[in-house]
């Protein structure tokens, strides 16, 4: 079994009640540098960030309002780290002009090194797209056409190419370049047009934090319609784990947590390999940030040795 990789949807910089512990109300920018920075030094293969540019009043309860820039932050914490990549998850790619998009993305892979996942979704809040004059009805077709506007503008070309029906450019030159050849995009979302724009288009799948007996089919539709288009390419299986707590929590941690001993959690993850995914998004269940630090560090240290 190969290695299972592991990386962690940053806190802080996302505030929804679906995850958000109460600490990080009062958290700032050195925390985050903290995490992202134990993140480099432990092993995860990626820091994520989330995107959103307002949130209407009607979900601000559920939601909050916060909600860092993705490309301010990562580039941010490209500055203060040297391995880990850097991962939108994800970018609502269609709330911008794909050159807009791409010279933000490319400006960050280049600064970092070639360091940059570019997640893109097709985004779920009606307000944020009519505020910014994007097309909220037609999302899905605009994330299709985006993806290839995207894959042309982060290319090696300094004078891109691409007509569509949404977009078209061309004898307009960017620079910096990405560092990389070619930035993966991971496509987000788990509705059957996602997976099969996952599967088409994409270089990794991000589902919605589907529970683990959805899973398998849906890895088994991504390979078949990838097969039937005659895409031979690697294509990056991803995941979104329980919450986790490694050791036994003296406190309580929530019923959904895998919590216990390093070799309890490991073997339970292995079954995300088993069934085909190659890397998992962690995230654990902490009263604080340096809590959440020493569990990092313990997952590193302990489980992850364990997943292959």
């Amino acid at each position: 079994m190969a290695r299972l990789a592991y990386g962690i949807q940053l806190p802080i910089q996302s505030q929804s009640t679906l995850y958000a512990e109460p600490w990080e109300a009062a958290a700032g920018a050195g925390d985050l540098a903290e995490i992202a920075r134990t993140a480099d030094r432990c092993g995860f293969d990626y820091v994520a960030c989330c995107d959103h540019v307002a949130i209407p009043r009607r979900l601000a309860g559920a939601m909050s309002t916060t909600w860092y820039d993705p490309v301010a932050t990562l580039s941010y914490l490209a500055a203060l780290t040297t391995r880990v990549r850097l991962l939108s998850h994800v970018a609502v790619v269609g709330l911008r002009h794909p050159l807009a998009t791409a010279k933000q993305y490319a400006t960050v892979d280049h600064l970092s090194g070639g360091r940059l996942i570019l997640g893109v979704g097709a985004g779920h809040v009606q307000e944020e797209f009519e505020a910014l004059g994007a097309d909220f009805a037609r999302r899905g077709a605009v994330l299709d056409e985006s993806v290839d506007a995207l894959r042309a503008a982060l290319g090696p070309e300094e004078f891109p190419v691409h007509k569509g029906e949404l977009y078209a450019f061309e004898g307009l030159g960017q620079r910096p370049r990405p560092a990389q050849a070619r930035v993966p995009v991971w496509v987000g979302g788990s509705s059957a047009p996602a997976v099969r724009r996952a599967a088409l288009k994409g270089d990794g799948w991000l589902p919605q934090g589907d529970p683990r007996d959805r899973l398998p089919a849906k890895i088994a539709t991504l390979r078949r319609l990838r097969a039937e288009a005659g895409v031979d390419a690697p294509l990056t299986v991803g995941a979104i784990t329980e919450p986790l707590h490694v050791g036994a929590p003296g406190w309580d941690v929530g019923r959904r947590t895998l919590s216990g001993a390093p070799e309890e959690i490991a073997a339970s993850l292995r079954a995300y390999a088993a069934m085909g995914v190659h890397q998992i998004q962690v995230r654990f269940r902490s009263r604080g940030r340096a809590e959440l630090v020493d569990q990092m560090a313990a997952f590193a240290a302990d489980v992850a040795p364990l997943l292959s």
